[in-house]
């Protein structure tokens, strides 16, 4: 029921049937119990006098009765001792009606603004002959400016006032109307609209004091056309339909909604984020590539058991140092490639642990040199070949470039250049202990940032260009006589190490976080290895397994 519904005392009220009213809801004006209001009604009494002849008359129409001095024939006559209180609900009310509240509050504002009126400075007095005269009159619509600006505390204890445009400053009450089983009925205040409440609260209703209709058994009724969205959920208005109607759609991706009916969604803070449901925040780990863990530790494993085999590869080089298969293709070129590939598993161990900032400077630097040091002796060791070969026809000039001085030049001008990009990069824009909040949603990642990424690329740039060049050079020679035929073993390993840094690049680009690292721990490791193996296994094969082959007659035979 809407606030304009008011039970007015008419007569054929008395035998309504009020059960149509239990359970109803219902907008009054506001009202509140006045202290004295209840005493005040049951006092009252018709008066004997004509007088007073509007309580006379409703005392009649109200108790079906006539007073002894009107009264002609048989009937009812009126005591004046009935009580009000006897009456039916629906006819006569013993608690103040919004209206009737509204009327005491007008007369009380009125007053106070008479009040004000008379005690402000436009009150004016004249004095004549020395005796004081009459106040002067003041207009009636002089009162309107003190009307509007009057305050007060009613008897009830609730403020009265008007607003700048000179509307009263109240609100609403939410009503249950509970009937009992003798046709009485009680209004419950179960909420309230008000105005003047802080945001988010000038409506409130208690569901649980709600007394619901008796054969009202279903589910409460929506006053929306669309369900509520959870938690988790956010409303999407439907176009062209009431603002009430709406769609629920979940958060997007890393925003939360704690509440019901949310219009939009909140993202969570840097150190947190979202939960399944999406309607909390939860706070991240902080992670990095460590040995403790299964991933950390088995790559950590192989870095230490492949630096063991190159190390046992490089005892047994040493310790055969002047047989033919170790003197074949420099072995002082085989000596630094073995340390090189010694160094590179070593240094992928750089890589595992908290990210700190000398560890940061090293990683990459230490990795860019160290491979470049290694695949220029690959390269140079493909370039002897070729001369070897070309030195071996009648009349070749290329003998003179065979030796050491070839050979040490190549690696050396090679391993400077790589070093002098990484001085610049260190110089330029270093790599720096990070974190990276926002890659794995659950996780803060502790990294090492590479400060630029131009010149970490210009690093494996040209790593690659040397890896090209070495796989090139060797494919060429790969069908030389098997007397100075180590390309093909060279070939097949730049074929790895080339496999293995064209997949790193994509596979890199799309990891994340920690797997990042173990992406590139991978790949060190994969093609050191790769070039450990291909070159070195088939000689380790003669020197250990065949040491009958180990001898020059046994190299300097031509393929048939």
């Amino acid at each position: 029921m809407t606030a304009q519904i008011e039970l007015t005392s008419a007569y054929y009220q008395k035998d309504w049937d009020t059960e149509i009213f239990h359970g109803a809801i219902s907008f009054t004006i506001h009202s509140r119990e006045l202290p004295r209001f209840r005493p005040f009604l049951e006092s009252r009494r018709p008066s004997s006098t004509r007088s007073d002849g509007f309580i006379r008359d409703f005392w009649k129409q109200a108790f079906d009765c006539e007073f002894s001095n009107t009264v002609e024939g048989e009937g009812n006559i009126c005591t004046g001792e009935e009580k009000l209180e006897s009456l039916p609900g629906p006819f006569f009310e013993m608690s103040m009606t919004g209206h009737s509240y509204s009327v005491y509050n007008a007369v009380y504002a009125v007053a106070h603004a008479l009040h004000a009126m008379s005690s402000s400075r436009l009150k004016q007095r004249a004095m004549v002959d020395g005796r004081e005269l009459k106040l002067q009159i003041q207009q009636l619509w002089q009162l309107h400016y003190f009307l509007r600006g009057i305050s007060f505390n009613n008897s009830a204890g609730d403020k009265v006032s008007f607003t700048p445009n000179g509307e009263l400053v109240a609100g609403f009450d939410i009503i249950n109307w509970v009937v009992s089983s003798n046709q009485s009925f009680h209004r419950v205040k179960v909420g309230r609209m008000d105005p003047q409440a802080p945001p988010g609260q000038a409506f409130t209703i208690h569901e649980d004091a709600i007394t619901w209709h008796r054969w009202f058994n279903k589910v409460q009724p929506l006053s929306v056309c669309s369900e509520s969205c959870y938690p988790g959920s956010r409303k999407i208005m439907k176009e062209g339909e009431p603002f009430c109607c709406y769609d629920c759609t979940p958060c997007p991706k890393g925003k939360i909604s704690r509440e019901r009916d949310m219009n939009d969604c909140d993202k969570c803070p840097d150190e947190n984020y979202p939960n399944k449901k999406q309607d909390f925040c939860i706070p991240k780990v902080v992670t990095f590539l460590s040995y403790e863990e299964p991933l950390g530790l088995s790559l950590a494993c192989n870095a230490v058991s492949f630096s063991l085999i190159t190390f046992l590869v490089l005892g047994i080089f040493m310790k055969n140092h002047n047989t033919p298969i170790v003197k074949a293709n420099n072995r002082s070129l085989s000596y630094a490639l073995l340390t090189s590939l010694l160094l590179s598993f070593l240094s992928a161990l750089l890589f595992i642990g908290p990210p700190e900032r000398m560890t940061c400077l090293l990683r990459q630097t230490v990795f860019g040199i160290i491979f470049s040091v290694a695949i220029s002796c690959v390269l140079a060791k493909t370039i002897t070949v070729v001369l070897a070969f070309m030195a071996t026809k009648p009349g070749s000039g290329m003998r003179k470039w065979l030796g050491e001085r070839l050979a040490t030049s190549i690696v050396l001008s090679c391993s400077l250049l790589q070093a002098g990009i990484c001085t610049v990069w260190l110089a330029t824009s270093a790599p720096f202990p990070d974190t990276d909040r926002h890659s794995v949603m659950e996780e803060i990642v502790l990294e090492c940032n590479e400060g630029s990424v131009t010149m970490f690329y210009c690093v494996l740039g040209f790593m690659s260009f040397l890896a090209i060049v070495s796989f090139t050079v060797a494919f060429l020679a790969r069908k030389l006589p098997d007397s100075f035929n180590e390309a093909k073993f060279i070939t097949f390993s730049m074929l790895v190490f080339c496999s293995v840094w064209l997949s790193f690049v994509p596979t890199y680009l799309s990891a994340k976080g920690k797997y990042m690292v173990a992406v590139e721990i991978f790949s060190i490791l994969a093609s050191s290895a790769g070039l450990l193996g291909c070159i070195f296994s088939p000689k380790c094969y003669i020197i250990v397994l065949r040491p009958q082959l180990n001898k020059r007659e046994q190299l300097i035979r031509r393929k048939d």
